[in-house]
């Protein structure tokens, strides 16, 4: 089988290894079986997409929708570097998951409407499919129902026409949808587990995502929920395209 590439963006390395191996975990992938390419370390290499089975984009501290004078130089060069990948992936349809900044990466790149409107503290929510989400193969075996991590600065407030929306929570109109057939962006985190977020409250403290003097009892909060239908996706994604 063709490994398949993840493309990370988180500097602190506890952050990067936990996203990586939740990867690994629920993926049912060796390390062989998927490579990463941490962004924020380096330039993005040439890629050969037909070298691979599928690409995933994990989370991220950039906030795509933050004004161009508040990036870093580094965000920039990861965001054009992305933009320019996904004109590859959109124009082939290459098998794609980007998991919460795959919203403000493949959104923005589609003409989305991507803003703090909908914005979501870290912590479990329930999520629920819509018509096209029960229907999508994707989204196999999974209840219309379910609990997933989140925690977002910014979301998709307006998807463009030819998007599909999969999923939504009460707060967040869109949590998940799909271009042409074969890409996908979540918002919700379908490789966290309650252990996982408890670790990125630790190193995100003082990120901007919540008062830093709350974190004790978000990592309180966290351990009372239990997701695990979220993970489903990504043994499905494997299935679906490891080829």
């Amino acid at each position: 089988m063709k490994p398949f590439l993840l493309l990370a963006s988180r500097a602190e390395d506890a952050a990067a290894e936990e996203e990586y191996e939740a990867y690994l975990r629920y993926g049912e992938l060796t390390p062989a079986q998927l490579r990463r390419v941490r962004l924020e370390a380096a330039p993005l290499p040439q890629l050969d997409l037909n070298d691979y089975s599928a690409v995933i984009v994990g989370g991220s501290p950039f906030t795509s929708s933050d004004p161009a004078d508040h990036k870093s130089e580094t965000q920039h060069r990861v965001e054009r570097e992305l933009a320019g990948l996904l004109d590859r992936i959109v124009a082939q349809d290459f098998p794609f998951l980007g998991a919460c900044y795959g919203v403000g990466t493949l959104g923005r790149h589609q003409g989305a409407v991507i803003d703090r409107t909908f914005g979501e503290q870290l912590g479990g929510v329930e999520i629920e499919l819509t018509e096209a989400g029960l229907a999508d193969p994707l989204l196999h075996g999974m209840p219309r129902r379910f609990t997933a991590f989140t925690g977002h600065k910014e979301a998709c407030t307006r998807l463009p026409s030819h998007a599909v929306l999969l999923a939504s929570s009460q707060a967040c109109p869109v949590h998940m949808f799909r271009i042409k057939q074969n890409l996908y962006a979540t918002q919700f985190h379908p490789e966290l587990d309650a252990e996982g977020l408890v670790t990125r409250i630790d190193i995100y403290r003082h990120a901007g995502y919540f008062p830093p003097e709350s974190a004790e009892e978000l990592m309180a909060d966290a351990r009372t929920y239990t997701a695990t239908e979220p993970m489903k996706i990504l043994r499905n994604f494997v299935a679906l395209y490891a080829g």
